[in-house]
């Protein structure tokens, strides 16, 4: 009886990138991949969405709800361009690791919905999360609408988190009527 032939070895896995000294290398990817919290080896979108929440409670210290408004509308144009950047930089359309989109979509979902409690705020985290990765109806849509490079690209990263954000808004009012 012969012995089969000893299977080749594999090849080594190439080098992991470093998301890191990536993030560092622009100003725009440090803000895409959300000070850091896009590198999460797990759940980054999730990561992404509590440094939102947990900055959103550190603006309101200092800032009016006018100067966090403004602050939301320059962080959307300057996302737009972040995410448009470091998407084409990385050479994938939607990367994981971009959360500011998440970050972006839970300041509009505090500004509009404050003052609520813990409570409050961690059932709009969740309805937040649940919108933004099952992605039902509305949101599924906006997701596939913008696809690609470029600035259509960046817009698209930006697009779906902020229709899952009227969505967590929409099931909020709702919550409030009752």
């Amino acid at each position: 009886m012969q012995d089969a032939p000893a299977a080749a070895p594999l090849p080594p896995n190439p080098p992991r990138r470093s998301l890191r000294g990536f993030m560092f290398s622009h100003p725009l990817h440090l803000i895409a991949l959300g000070f850091g919290s896009g590198l999460s080896r797990v759940a980054p979108g999730t990561v992404g969405t509590l440094w939102g929440w947990l900055a959103f409670l550190v603006l309101q210290l200092w800032l009016t709800p006018a100067q966090i408004g403004m602050v939301i509308a320059a962080s959307l144009v300057i996302g737009w361009v972040a995410c448009t950047i470091t998407a084409k930089n990385m050479g994938v359309a939607d990367p994981g690791s971009i959360v500011w989109d998440e970050i972006v979509a839970m300041w509009i979902i505090l500004w509009l919905a404050m003052p609520m409690g813990f409570l409050g705020q961690l059932i709009a985290f969740g309805l937040f999360r649940f919108f933004d990765a099952a992605k039902p109806g509305p949101v599924k849509w906006a997701d596939q609408l913008f696809k690609g490079f470029g600035w259509r690209g960046g817009f698209g990263i930006m697009f779906d988190d902020l229709v899952a954000a009227f969505c967590t808004l929409l099931v909020i009012a709702f919550w409030r009527w009752l």
